[in-house]
């Protein structure tokens, strides 16, 4: 039988998904399923790595059940994942404690007293990546402080793609994304001794796993692995970038031809736009950020994340959905949501100003501030809750406008993806906001879609990126989108306002925190 399947894994935090696709890139069949984290007032936040294994085993389980004969089609599996975080295992491979996740803020006072150490501008300057909590540096040098047993009984830290890889295949790996961010050097593409050196892990360099390119390189699936799975032993398993970088293949943020940005509006807001090494420029000021080895030989991929995309929305959907529950009235979630539209055309711009940062872990792009916290200015006895949920989608644009900035000028076009881009005014909104044109992207699962595409490079299905994203990407991106000129004025003016407030805002934040924990 014709080997013509790639399978695409993307592990999320609170999801994970498997999609079997054709070797040009068209959906064949999808399983998800849902992946649960715990999240505690001290800002703790783990999950169960064997857990997420069982998952990983019932998503690829099930698509086998899906395509008939998906263990014989089976060209290759890569797998991505969420980023950062810690997952620590033994010399066995077993979990020496739950994983730490990204959105965990145990560490944050050790992340900004990192980011104050003189060597900081050095470290910034070979990474290109932020010090905050949900790093796994900052990660480890807390658990150095707190639990050492743990760290003494571990001998890889992995990131959740690395540990489910490793439970595929046995080996011990990374990706270059990760490995460069947290501990090396994007123009190298290799771990930086100086960098493991200036945040204190020189003692524990022995848990940081080699780092291989699964653009290139796949190591076969294990006897005990293919067992439980259903697929072949001996399949090629590649480990593919990290979940962001992956959407961002998969969405369309990588053009051969032109410059283009990229923004995924999930639980977290996710702005990217590649470059050439020789073009990255750092801001050495605020040091926050991503900078990430892309696939592709030379390009790097530079990252602005705000913790909290749609977060925002959930939050205001919880506000209205817990006043109802109080009278006894049966309203969800999906009812609101699909009022947003509605509600976006029977408002008014510009007169709300919302800081959309919710999330407890506080900020970390384009600036980083554990104590952030959201904040609705300007409300009046005439306002009701459709202007507030306006003065939301304008907040998280403004946002949006903030991170691609920090990363020099905003693109002339910008991809979406994200289930919030699926509102057309919002789409006005971002587009208006940003001053930059848009196209949607169609594809229904970009991280898994950017995961096969590394996979189908990694065993020769295409020689080179252009040709796989023409066929596998170009395709599922929508018609360009212009942006509303006279909005663009109200939002320049909102935009001055929203950068003028959060700095008086700032110096608010920690004391608020304070006043909170005494109270």
């Amino acid at each position: 039988m014709n080997k013509d399947v790639i399978i695409g894994i993307d592990a999320g935090t609170s999801v994970l998904k498997a999609v079997a696709f054709s070797l040009d890139g068209k959906e064949l069949a999808n399983t998800s399923t849902p992946n649960i984290y715990s999240i505690s007032d001290n800002g703790k936040a783990t999950q169960s790595p064997n857990e997420t294994w069982k998952k990983c085993v019932k998503i690829i389980s099930d698509l086998c059940l899906k395509l008939p004969s998906l263990d014989s089609r089976t060209l290759i599996v890569s797998i991505t994942g969420q980023g950062d975080g810690t997952w620590l295992v033994d010399k066995d491979g077993e979990p020496t404690c739950d994983a730490w996740l990204w959105m965990d803020s145990r560490s944050a006072k050790i992340a900004k007293d990192l980011s104050f150490l003189p060597t900081e501008e050095a470290r910034f300057n070979a990474t290109g990546t932020g010090m905050f909590a949900g790093q796994q540096g900052s990660q480890l040098n807390y658990i150095e402080s707190t639990s050492p047993d743990i760290l003494n009984k571990s001998i890889t830290a992995f990131h959740c793609k690395d540990y489910l890889y490793m439970k595929m295949t046995g080996v011990r790996a990374t990706d270059p994304s990760e490995a460069c961010m947290s501990f090396g050097n994007f123009r190298t593409r290799h771990y930086d001794d100086e960098v493991i050196k200036n945040i204190g892990l020189q003692k524990r360099r022995s848990l940081l796993p080699k780092i291989i390119d699964g653009s290139k390189v796949t190591y076969p699936l294990s006897d005990n692995a293919a067992k439980i799975i259903g697929l072949k032993a001996g399949t090629p398993i590649s480990l593919a970038y990290l979940d962001g970088l992956c959407s961002f293949l998969g969405s369309g943020g990588y053009d051969p031809i032109k410059k283009v940005g990229n923004t995924v509006i999930g639980t977290t807001g996710v702005h990217m736009k590649s470059s050439s090494v020789s073009e990255v420029s750092l801001d050495l000021d605020s040091k926050s950020g991503y900078t990430l080895v892309l696939p592709i030989p030379e390009q790097i991929l530079q990252l602005q994340t705000n913790m909290s995309g749609s977060l925002n929305i959930d939050w205001l959907s919880s506000v209205a959905l817990d006043l109802f529950k109080e009278f006894d009235i049966k309203i969800t979630s999906e009812d609101i949501i699909t009022r947003i539209d509605q509600w976006l055309q029977s408002t008014k711009p510009g007169k709300i100003l919302y800081h959309p940062y919710i999330s407890d872990a506080g900020e970390r792009g384009p600036f980083i501030d554990n104590f952030a916290r959201a904040s609705i200015i300007g409300l009046t006895s005439s306002h009701r809750f459709p202007d507030i949920v306006r003065a939301v989608i304008e907040g998280l644009c403004m946002a949006s406008r903030d991170c691609y900035l920090a990363m020099g000028e905003i693109p002339s076009e910008i991809r979406l993806a994200g289930g919030a881009t699926k509102s057309k005014v919002l789409r006005k909104i971002f587009s208006s906001a940003l001053k930059t044109t848009i196209r949607t992207s169609n594809s229904k699962e970009p991280g898994a879609t950017g995961a096969a595409m590394i996979g189908a490079m990694a065993i020769g299905v295409y020689q080179d990126w252009e040709k796989c994203i023409s066929e596998w990407v170009t395709p599922l991106l929508g018609e360009v989108e212009e942006y509303d000129s006279d909005l663009a004025k109200i939002y320049d003016q909102l935009f001055e306002n929203y950068l003028n407030s959060r700095k008086n805002m700032q110096p608010l934040w920690p004391k608020l925190l304070i006043d909170n924990n005494i109270n």
